[in-house]
This record gives C-alpha cells, structure tokens and sequence, in this order.
C-alpha cells in the first residue's frame, strides 16, 4: 500500500524528553509508564510503553525519544496513554527505541 506525502504528514511525530519513568506491574503485558516533554506547544504527555527487554526505569529519565502526538488518548488498563511511543522490534520482537543520536529541541518534528 502507497500513501502519499500530505497522508504520512497528518501523522505528528515528534522528538520529546523522557522526565520520569516508573514501573507498571498492572499491565497485561510488562510496560514502563513514562511521562514525556514536548516542549511548549505540546507540553508533558504520558505513555504506557513495552519497553522492559531493553531499558529499565532507572535509565529512562533524560532519553529523548519519538512519539506520535496526535493520535486520541488510549485506556491501557488503568493508565491513560497520550502519545505513543515509537520503537522498532529487535530479532526477538522486543522494542527499540527511536530517537535522535544528537540532542535536538524537544518537541521538534519529524519530518
């Protein structure tokens, strides 16, 4: 399936701040709630993401990394999710995290 340039910019992926992280044992799957900054236009967003092979929530804070923003808040058990939070999955299917190998702004776009 083709999309076309203006269908792949409605969706808003943009760079953010990791500012806390804390374990989310409730989840049917194990997830780290995180609580990301985007910058003053879009401000703090929360995320509920599976994300323990790779990274522990000692680590998180102060990683940047990609979220879709503009998607509408989904209910993860208890948690409501904001953004989602974007990876790619290693040879095993667990999540590695996107982001950018230099610091940029946060809330900056992807494009």
């Amino acid at each position: 399936m083709t999309i076309s340039y203006d269908d792949f910019m409605q969706v808003d992926i943009r760079v953010g701040t990791v500012v806390a992280a804390e374990p989310y044992p409730e989840a049917r799957k194990p997830a780290i709630k995180l609580t990301i900054d985007f910058g003053a236009e879009i401000g703090r967003k929360k995320s509920s993401a599976q994300i323990t092979e790779h990274y522990q929530v000692e680590g998180m804070v102060g990683r940047q990394v990609a979220a879709v923003v503009n998607f509408p808040p989904r209910q993860i058990g208890k948690f409501m999710s904001e953004v989602l939070v974007l990876g790619f999955p290693d040879e095993q299917g667990a999540v590695v995290l996107i982001g950018p190998s230099l610091a940029v702004p946060d809330g900056g776009r992807l494009f």
